[in-house]
């Protein structure tokens, strides 16, 4: 059994010219992205500590800003927020549920005092601002109601309990907010 292979030089020599071409192509391209960059080994520390503390002094790494796109955002650390601290001094005194920073939720558990185990309260609490001010907050308060045959129901509470919260809450985040300011 023979084989034979046609050879055309000229195709052949077509198809290493197509390739060349195409590297070629595809070399400019990627470095017109900025994906090659030429890297000078002397100025690049080796050592992994050196790595990262050149990293925090260029401002390099992954941040939201990167990931969005360049696009600003106000986000602040919870510990920073005052808004948020004294929300979560003033609601100690009761069980949290669920805690969500990101999505500036916080709600409690259900709470009732001992002479009173068959009335119990819950509170959520939204924040819409970061800003201190009365109308930052959003707060509900449900009550849920039992019988002695245990058949509860829970509405929606609109007492002074809102006003209060929201009051002493406003208080207690300007009074952290002046501590910052004069830190």
């Amino acid at each position: 059994m023979k084989f034979s292979i046609n050879y055309n030089p000229k195709i052949f020599k077509a198809k290493i010219i197509f390739i060349l071409f195409l590297g070629l192509f595809a070399t400019s391209l990627l470095n017109s992205c900025g994906l090659y960059r030429p890297v000078d080994a002397r100025k690049n520390p080796t050592m992994a500590e050196e790595k990262r503390r050149q990293n925090i002094e260029e401002g390099r790494g992954i941040g939201l800003k990167n990931i969005i796109g360049g696009r600003s955002t106000t986000f602040e650390f919870s510990t920073s927020n005052p808004l948020w601290r004294a929300s979560l001094e003033i609601l100690e005194f009761i069980p949290l549920n669920t805690i969500d920073y990101a999505g500036g939720v916080i709600i409690t558990d259900w709470y009732s005092e001992k002479n009173n185990l068959n009335e119990s309260i819950k509170i959520s609490l939204r924040f819409l601002t970061n800003e201190i001010r009365s109308d930052s907050l959003k707060i509900i308060v449900y009550q849920k109601k039992c019988s002695p045959q245990k058949d509860c129901y829970s509405e929606v509470l609109n007492s002074q309990i809102n006003y209060e919260l929201t009051s002493a809450i406003i208080k207690k985040a300007s009074e952290l907010d002046k501590e910052n300011k004069k830190k």
